[in-house]
């Protein structure tokens, strides 16, 4: 009998250790379809989160590719492509989004890894304008509580770089009411408003100041995801958060959370592969 739970136990964690490996080293690509008669033209969006400077083959060449065979007209950056730590290498990185910049308008929303660059200049010294630095491209937008305005589509995308009070371990902290529209202003209302906000543990926020359409990452999925519970650890250190990825509705705003593309602290992924995901936006006729 002993033998017997010995062996049980001995596959199941040899098991789990294969799911590990073979998830860390795979993505997905994601489909969905958004609607709105305030679109005025079709647009393909591929939408990135969470990369922390993970590679898939040689230079992303595995996501490079899936990128292409999709065509997308816009690629959008939900936060967090680098690791945020002293003396990291992020030239991978760089060069990733400069090979998209080459076919693609890049819009790139803010993480808190991002972020952290320039809150602790103790730490990271100029790490951060570094690495700005090397993604100067007439083909990459950085939106740090900034806006651009797609006229032939009627969309307009906003990126919202909350503060580092937004990111606290264990518990949420509430959000003022007028925050998002001090640091945003007030949501264009002639065109479909796009929100790339990385954290979306604020998505009620996100909805009462305007956005039609918001892109999150931050939480990887959970980490691990159990049948039937959903994901199990957030980048917070809290329990089966609340939002750990796919679309979540809110009056006639949708959020699409991103499960990412990489890993940092803990490097596990348990039943929750990288995600890719390529969005259609749709006129409602």
């Amino acid at each position: 009998m002993i033998e017997m739970i010995f062996w049980i136990v001995m596959t199941g964690f040899f098991l789990s250790v294969g799911i590990v490996i073979i998830d860390m080293h795979r993505f997905v690509t994601v489909e969905t379809r958004v609607q709105s008669e305030k679109i005025k033209e079709k647009v393909t969006v591929i939408v990135l989160a969470d990369l922390h400077g993970k590679r898939y083959g040689k230079e992303n060449c595995r996501l490079l590719r899936q990128i292409d065979k999709i065509q997308p007209d816009l690629i959008l950056i939900a936060g967090d492509m680098l690791n945020a730590k002293p003396e990291t290498d992020f030239s991978g990185t760089v060069r990733f989004l400069k090979r998209l910049a080459q076919k693609y308008m890049v819009f790139y929303g803010i993480g808190n890894h991002e972020h952290r660059l320039f809150l602790y200049p103790e730490v990271y010294g100029s790490m951060g304008e570094e690495y700005w630095r090397q993604l100067q491209d007439k083909n990459i937008v950085k939106l740090d509580n900034k806006k651009v305005f797609l006229e032939k589509q009627g969309i307009c995308v906003y990126g919202a770089q909350i503060g580092k009070e937004y990111y606290k371990r264990f518990k949420i902290r509430p959000m003022e009411e007028t925050y998002l529209k001090r640091i945003l202003g007030e949501p264009r209302s002639d065109c479909f408003t796009i929100l790339l906000a990385h954290n979306p543990d604020y998505f009620e926020n996100y909805v009462s100041w305007g956005a039609d359409l918001i892109f999150s990452g931050h939480v990887h999925g959970g980490i691990v995801r159990l049948p039937f519970l959903g994901g199990v650890l957030s980048p917070a250190c809290r329990l089966f958060p609340k939002y750990d990825g796919g679309i979540y509705k809110k009056k006639n705003s949708v959020m699409i959370l991103s499960r990412g593309l990489g890993s940092h602290t803990i490097p596990v992924r348990f039943f929750n592969p990288g995600e890719l995901h390529a969005v259609y936006l749709e006129p409602d006729t």
